[in-house]
């Protein structure tokens, strides 16, 4: 079963932290195991199978789901989000690839070498559109060392997506990790919504959970303030691609 990364209040990357288990819509807390004899002896009903850890309030405060855990849903069903939504549309992008890139006519055409910068879509439509009126959409994609054929694809198509109006910016995955940043994809709306991705092996999209969950929405504007701090422009980051030191 996958861990899903939810937050930690360690500067150091060790514990604790709170992962969810989404199999089994359970919560795995990292701490240090209690071993005070004085405390131990006034715990009741315990397991042989059960141990405790501790962990600061603020962990559970910042990090512990106040909600049920939302369903999966189509993605089809948040398009109304990229229209509607008042100030920011942010992007996490975790994967080295994504199969829906992979099926479309641009990727042959880039395989071919043609220059895939100047295509029109219905994206890039709405994004002109938004962004006129003063709205941002912004992302941050994580990149491997070597980049992926994936990960040169969306670099070599972003040029289109910045022209249109988005702001796309690149990490690496050993900095994204430093920053214990999530391993998955989401998209933020308004620092108010947060839709997450799910996967399957084969890059392809089974849908979005949508929450407003505070504890979760928490956790994506903290890891979307740290990302964008330390990202680097489509455009430069390109020119360090093609020329590494």
């Amino acid at each position: 079963m996958a861990l899903r990364f939810i937050g930690t209040t360690s500067d150091e990357g060790d514990c604790p932290t709170l992962y969810e288990i989404p199999e089994t819509d359970e919560i795995l807390v990292q701490g240090d195991r209690e071993t005070d004899p004085e405390h131990l002896v006034q715990l009741r009903d315990v397991k042989p199978t059960e141990t405790f850890v501790r962990v600061p309030r603020s962990l559970l405060v910042r990090y512990a789901p106040r909600t049920t855990s939302p369903e999966l849903r189509p993605f089809s069903e948040i398009t109304h989000l990229f229209r509607e939504f008042r100030h920011t549309a942010w992007r996490l992008e975790t994967r080295r690839g994504y199969a829906s890139d992979r099926r479309s006519p641009k990727w042959q055409r880039w395989l071919n070498g043609e220059d895939i910068t100047a295509e029109a879509s219905a994206w890039l439509e709405n994004v002109a559109t938004q962004t006129a009126a003063g709205k941002r959409f912004e992302r941050v994609r994580i990149v491997d060392e070597p980049v992926t054929e994936g990960q040169r694809f969306l670099l070599a198509s972003a040029p289109g997506n910045v022209a249109a109006g988005e702001d796309i910016r690149n990490l690496t995955r050993t900095r994204a990790q430093e920053l214990r940043l999530p391993d998955y994809d989401f998209w933020l709306f308004d620092s108010k919504i947060l839709a997450r991705f799910a996967f399957d092996e084969d890059d392809t999209t089974l849908g979005v959970y949508v929450t407003e969950d505070p504890a979760e929405v928490l956790a994506a504007c903290q890891a979307r303030d740290a990302a964008w701090h330390h990202a680097v422009p489509t455009a430069e980051f390109a020119k360090q691609v093609a020329s590494p030191m």
